[in-house]
């Protein structure tokens, strides 16, 4: 990924189409999309693509608080405040001739938007304690937000000037779900990185292949990276296949039985017990759990009692209760039959 998007639907293709163009100018670029759809990526191949030297410094504006965000972003000189001890250069200062990456952009204050409103029509640097203003020089901005920023616009939480003043290039770039034709090269190509790394040699079965196709992965290309690794770490496809189509299972069924019963209440006045749902959900994830060690030591009892830290008779009385379905015929059954007449 580090010169290329992987992929190639006709989605992917233009995004690509629309990184060449922007690389070309100097414009300042707006990237939206969900988030874990890869808008980091698409900024660093602008920069990548283009002309610039410098560097690319990258900020999470969701991640600094409001507090230190002047200071991280235009730098400070000794003694502006407790702790300033020496002068320190702003990430736009370290920019110079090269990008920043403003990522959640969206999730700015109204006074800092202010502030990177004056820098972004005058291009001037004022560090926080000095009264000496300078010239930023050629800095390339892009930033991106998981935001409806026209929204923001009109619930009066971004500033429209400064939304103009961003949404010079927009590069939008869809979820995951709506391009599911990458999906299958996408884990070829994060089982490949994955098995490189840790040196190992597992593949991803067709089976779980076509589970991955049909979930919808909300968390987009980063959840579907982690599962993709998940399964080399743990050398097994198996308990990442389980709890995906689990998650299948419940999309169809609209939901975990706790949520259903709440949708299936008759009387909308009627009063909701916030610990029948948590019992219930508790109850939903115990028996995913259970079903999964059953499932990983072959439906050997005594073992995956040791693994879930019960008794062994606890075990059994869970898998009644939870109404799991033995797969073995051998006599082993005739232990949870006994178990239930007693």
């Amino acid at each position: 990924m580090k010169n290329k998007l992987v992929g190639a639907s006709p989605a992917l293709s233009e995004i690509e189409q629309e990184i060449d163009c922007a690389a070309r100018s100097d414009a300042k670029v707006l990237v939206t999309g969900e988030s874990g759809v890869g808008k980091d990526i698409v900024a660093r191949l602008i920069h990548q693509r283009s002309r610039r030297t410098g560097s690319f410094v990258t900020i999470n504006c969701a991640g600094v608080p409001d507090s230190l965000m002047e200071s991280e972003l235009f730098g400070h000189v000794r003694g502006s405040f407790t702790g300033a001890y020496r002068d320190k250069r702003g990430w736009l200062d370290q920019a110079q001739d090269g990008t920043i990456f403003m990522d959640e952009v969206g999730e700015m204050s109204l006074r800092m938007q202010a502030l990177l409103l004056r820098f972004l029509e005058n291009g001037e640097i004022q560090r926080v304690g000095s009264d000496r203003v300078q010239t930023a020089g050629n800095v390339r901005v892009v930033v991106a937000t998981n935001r409806n920023l026209v929204e923001r616009v009109a619930d009066k939480t971004f500033r429209e000037d400064l939304y103009y003043r961003l949404n010079v290039v927009a590069i939008s770039i869809p979820p995951l779900r709506e391009r599911r034709e990458e999906i299958p090269v996408l884990v070829d190509h994060f089982i490949r990185k994955f098995n490189a790394q840790y040196g190992r040699t597992v593949d991803v079965p067709p089976e779980t292949l076509r589970a991955f196709v049909e979930y919808q992965w909300p968390g987009n290309i980063r959840e579907l990276e982690n599962a993709v690794k998940r399964i080399v770490v743990l050398g097994s496809a198996r308990p990442v296949h389980i709890e995906i189509v689990n998650n299948l299972n419940g999309a169809r069924t609209a939901g975990p039985a706790s949520v259903v019963a709440l949708e299936a209440r008759p009387n909308a006045d009627a009063p909701i017990s916030l610990k029948d749902i948590a019992r219930q959900a508790a109850r939903d994830a115990e028996r995913v759990a259970i079903k999964e060690v059953l499932d990983r030591v072959h439906w050997n009892r005594a073992k995956a009692a040791r693994l879930l830290q019960i008794s062994y008779k606890a075990l059994l009385y869970k898998i009644v209760q939870c109404g799991l379905v033995v797969h073995d015929t051998d006599k082993k059954d005739d232990k949870i039959t006994e178990f239930m007449a007693s």
